[in-house]
């Protein structure tokens, strides 16, 4: 699904003493298929922003497109539980929101709540289960018997067994171990991969929007700041640290690497170890002149 914010601006408490402005004529495109990655320190907007896809916020002015359904404060959906449908959301810690006696029913709570029968209820679940890395065995388990990594597993498996097209990431990696974020990240690229997903993500990392996104914006009080593919966006060294982020390692590196021997790696979403191999074959051709 395509989305497309126009000129949105969003007012909390707005023509009261409370009022505050958390996003301002806030314009840009995702189109559909496409891996986005939104950075931005507290206070940017991030999270207001997402509670637009979704309809929990509607925009004070302009407008939010997301595929047919339309949201501005002279026009929103009829069926708002339809966009949501459409739309699956992964909050921070989305494990708390865990609560059924067993796994397979935590997971069949959404789609059950949208409608979905029984029978394709059940046939969801076994596709999802190895799609989020999970075992059949843990769907009669209490969810809150199972490891941290497992308990957040399933409350992404309920997001994704209501078969949304726009999949939401809120820093879906907080408080996991770099092993885990990993694997957590890599997941979600395949299924956006696989399934075709629009993805929107949340991060502070850096590493993790060059990674896998498509395209990166920076907000910054609530405007946007910049936008642009990754390499776009974090080669703009200055411009970056001038609202307080950093370039990701890797690209601080590979320009280091061609400041100091005059040789280009570009970077294609290589593994370090992939980088290693290109430093490799420089040198040895440099040596075998």
């Amino acid at each position: 699904m395509d989305i497309t914010f126009k000129n949105v601006t969003y007012i909390y408490q707005p023509n009261t003493p409370f009022s505050h402005k958390a996003i301002e004529d806030l314009s840009f495109q995702v189109e559909s298929g496409t891996f986005m990655a939104i950075i931005g320190h507290t206070g940017s907007g991030k999270s207001t922003l997402i509670q637009h896809l979704n309809g929990l916020s509607v925009p004070t002015d302009g407008e939010v497109v997301i595929g047919e359904y339309r949201l501005s404060k002279h026009d929103k959906p009829r069926d708002m539980k339809e966009l949501r449908s459409r739309v699956g959301v992964v909050f921070q810690y989305p494990e708390h929101q865990l609560f059924e006696e067993t796994v397979a029913k935590d997971i069949a709570f959404g789609p059950q709540n949208f409608g979905v029968n029984e029978a394709e209820i059940g046939q969801r679940i076994k596709e999802i289960i190895p799609a989020v890395g999970l075992n059949e065995t843990v769907l009669e388990r209490s969810p809150f018997d199972l490891s941290g990594g497992q308990m957040r597993r399933v409350a992404i498996a309920g997001v994704l067994a209501v078969k949304p097209d726009v999949l939401v990431l809120d820093e879906p990696t907080a408080g996991l171990d770099p092993r885990g974020q990993k694997e957590i990240m890599d997941m979600f690229y395949k299924l956006h991969k696989e399934q075709g997903l629009t993805t929107i993500l949340v991060t502070h990392s850096m590493e993790d929007a060059l990674k896998y996104a498509d395209q990166v914006l920076i907000l910054n009080k609530g405007t946007k700041f910049m936008e642009g593919t990754p390499l776009e966006v974090f080669n703009e060294k200055d411009a970056l640290q001038s609202v307080q982020l950093d370039v990701p390692e890797i690209v601080q590196f590979l320009n280091r690497f061609e400041e100091k021997f005059g040789q280009t790696i570009p970077f294609q979403k290589q593994s370090i170890k992939e980088i290693a191999q290109s430093i490799q074959q420089i040198i040895e051709g440099a040596e075998s002149r």
